[in-house]
Formats: C-alpha cells, sequence, structure tokens
C-alpha cells in the first residue's frame, strides 16, 4: 500500500503492440480508479520490459526456486523486479488485461507468471504468504472465443498465490470464432459505453474489497497442507505412508 490512506492499484497489461483492445480497457479502469475512486495507480506494460525466460529451478528441485527470484538476483538488468515490486510490495487490487491468443492468454502473459512461480512457492517451501490481502481482477478481450478457459487460468494461478476476488473478478469481449475482422473488433472494444462501465465497476468493486481487508486487516489464515499444491515433496515418503504394514 503506498501510503496509510491511498489504495494501491497497479495494472498489468500482457498485450503487444499491435493489438490493444485489452490495454484500451485497462487505461479506463486506470483513470476511474485514479480520478474517481482516489487510489493511487501504476501502469506496467510486459511488452516494454526486458525480462529473461524462467530457467526452470523449480522443476530441478523445488527449493532451488527462491524468493527473491535468483535470476533477478542474479542480473540487475532484469527488469520483472519491477512486477515483483508492484505486486508484493505496493499493491492492494492487481489487475491484469490481456487479448485472447489460440484459445489462452498471451504469451507475455504467461512469460510474466512463469517467473511468478518464485512467488507461489514461497507457500509451498517455506509457509510464507507474499500477497496477503491482495485482490485481483482480469480484463479479457479476443477476436475468437474461449473467454472461460482464459478466466479460469488467471483464477486458478492467482489463487494459488492467495490472492482474493471481488464479486464477478473479470470482464471480458469476443465476437467468437468466426469473427477475424480484427479492425471492426478493436473499434468496437474503444467506443463501447458498456464495456467501458463494465471496468468502471470492476475496479470499483476490487477497490470496496481490498478497503475491507486494510481496515479490518483480515489475519493470515493457517493453511491445511492436505490438497494444496507441493503438500508432500517426498514422494517416497508419501508412498510409504500408503502402504499397507508388513508390506
Amino acid at each position: 500500500m503506498p501510503n496509510g490512506s491511498t489504495l494501491g492499484v497497479p495494472t498489468i497489461s500482457a498485450v503487444s503492440r499491435s493489438v490493444k483492445s485489452p490495454e484500451d480497457l485497462l487505461e479506463h479502469a486506470l483513470g476511474h480508479a485514479r480520478d474517481a475512486l482516489g487510489c493511487d495507480t501504476q501502469l506496467v506494460r510486459v511488452r516494454d520490459l526486458q525480462f529473461r525466460n524462467c530457467e526452470g529451478f523449480y522443476s530441478k528441485a523445488a527449493r532451488a526456486c527462491t524468493w527473491p527470484c535468483s535470476i533477478t538476483m542474479m542480473d540487475p538488468q532484469d527488469q520483472m523486479a519491477q512486477i515483483y515490486e508492484g505486486v508484493v510490495h505496493w499493491a492492494d487490487v492487481i489487475l491484469v488485461a490481456t487479448p485472447i491468443r489460440w484459445g489462452s492468454a498471451s504469451s507475455l502473459y504467461f512469460k510474466m507468471i512463469e517467473r511468478m512461480n518464485c512467488i507461489q512457492n514461497q507457500e509451498t517451501i517455506a509457509n510464507k504468504h507474499l500477497l496477503h490481502n491482495k485482490v485481483a481482477a482480469f480484463i479479457i478481450t479476443g477476436g475468437q472465443d474461449n473467454v472461460q478457459a482464459t478466466a479460469g487460468q488467471m483464477l486458478t494461478f492467482f489463487a494459488e498465490l492467495g490472492c482474493q476476488f471481488p464479486q464477478y473478478p473479470f470482464i471480458a469481449h469476443s465476437r467468437g470464432w468466426s469473427a477475424e475482422d480484427m479492425e471492426n473488433n478493436m473499434a468496437y472494444v474503444r467506443e463501447s459505453e458498456a464495456l467501458h462501465a463494465g471496468v468502471r465497476t470492476l475496479v470499483k468493486r476490487c477497490s470496496e474489497l481490498a478497503a475491507v481487508f486494510i481496515k479490518d486487516d483480515a489475519p493470515e489464515q493457517a493453511v491445511t497442507r492436505g490438497g494444496r499444491k507441493g503438500n508432500e515433496l517426498d514422494t517416497r515418503a508419501q508412498l510409504m505412508l500408503a502402504r499397507p504394514a508388513g508390506t
């Protein structure tokens, strides 16, 4: 949180330079959060950041994926630090925008979240909850369909980071499989008052929920490990527990 009285709303655009309809909505949401709701705001365009791909340390050993991210620690030029700073240390509300690319979020989005595995892994290996009382929501647009699957992946990932969600945590727009006239799709999004009203109310729901968490200082909950990601890092011990006595 930027200071004691103002909500911090960093917005993340995982949008290419050529197709910017989700970013149009994101910028409108940002302006509403700043001008109407009195929030401090940041806009991070993933396309403008220079950062390395995830190098899969978690795939070698769970404890090799560290916080802070070892790539960022080794490479002072790695600009993923801007996202870590905004999301972990500054944010009260995290608003992420992406287009739909072949039925899923953009490659920029996935490049970013693979590098955010180090945040989630602190839950697994250290029982540290880095995104306590942070609210996340999403803006999804595309000429092709698959809004539900794209939103489902985003909700699952940010839920695993420990984020909270407002009622109706995303807004989306798609003209479907047959609509390849993307210039018309972008014009529709840019000029649609209904979609702009949707993002205004989305950021309002987010800020109201974040204010509740801040006011009440909602305590961290002890997480029961059963059924959680990485519950048993030692699979041999898990197999031994499941084996009948005497075998």
